[in-house]
């Protein structure tokens, strides 16, 4: 019968396992949770946006970089007008309210799918990273803006929030989203995207160039902790999906 296993004889005439269909090489397929570089890199990540803010906070009119922020405002000095205007508008506006619309979205494409883990993750991120780490450092550190923004800012320059909100858009679409085999790619065009991101804000004199490297760093740290702490739930929760959708193809063959 095609439902028994099959037993294969190795080249030196030892029998292999018997192999059944849907079983162990199926569920590998669905992706594995993170390993520990996810977790080193999304502590390190967020230690870079952690002690540039301790150190900004000692003295927030003259950081010691700020001559490097200072400078890079000048590159970023215009004209402020045409396809880079209509460019830096977009991303403005995708970071904001209206970006929020694209997480929100999924989360409730989620719950209606019954994928509970992956909603919390996704909740998770999203709280942790915008309200508790980005806003806990705004006011932490209260750095003024560079003068004259052209789009309307709240009052903490450091970090940049947009950035932040771009960074863990990347890491938190790319976990649950895309195939393992595919995020290569991905995370080459969410680098791309989120860079796009802080020189818009820049660009904008809505922040220093410090800010948005500290946002970035802090956004990509905490999707990627939060995607540690909940990878094995996240996986068994694909490997479930897995196997209904697999049996209800069975089903329905039969």
């Amino acid at each position: 019968m095609s439902g028994n296993p099959t037993t294969t004889v190795t080249p030196h005439g030892r029998p292999r396992a018997p192999h059944r269909a849907g079983g162990p090489g199926r569920r590998a397929g669905t992706g594995a949770p993170p390993g520990r570089g996810v977790l080193v890199t999304g502590l390190l990540l967020l230690g870079a946006a952690v002690l540039p803010a301790l150190v900004v906070r000692s003295d927030v009119a003259e950081p010691p970089f700020q001559e490097l922020d200072d400078r890079w405002l000048i590159w970023m000095g215009g004209p402020h007008e045409g396809v880079y205007r209509a460019l830096a508008s977009a991303l403005d506006l995708f970071g904001g309210p209206v970006g929020a619309l694209l997480p929100l979205s999924l989360l409730i494409l989620l719950l209606v799918r019954r994928r509970w883990v992956s909603a919390c993750f996704l909740l998770a991120a999203h709280v942790g990273g915008n309200t508790l780490v980005v806003q806990g450092l705004k006011h932490l550190v209260d750095r003024p803006r560079p003068a004259d923004p052209l789009v309307r800012v709240d009052h903490g320059s450091f970090p940049s929030g947009h950035a932040a909100t771009a960074a863990l858009l990347v890491v938190v679409l790319g976990a649950l989203l895309v195939p393992a085999v595919r995020r290569r790619a991905w995370w080459t065009g969410g680098a791309v995207f989120t860079l796009a991101m802080m020189w818009s804000r820049t660009w904008l004199h809505a922040h220093w160039l410090s800010d948005t490297v500290a946002g970035a760093a802090a956004g990509a740290g905490v999707g990627l902790l939060a995607w540690w702490l909940s990878g094995p739930a996240l996986a068994r929760e694909r490997a479930r999906v897995h196997d209904r959708r697999g049996a209800a193809a069975g089903a329905g063959t039969a």
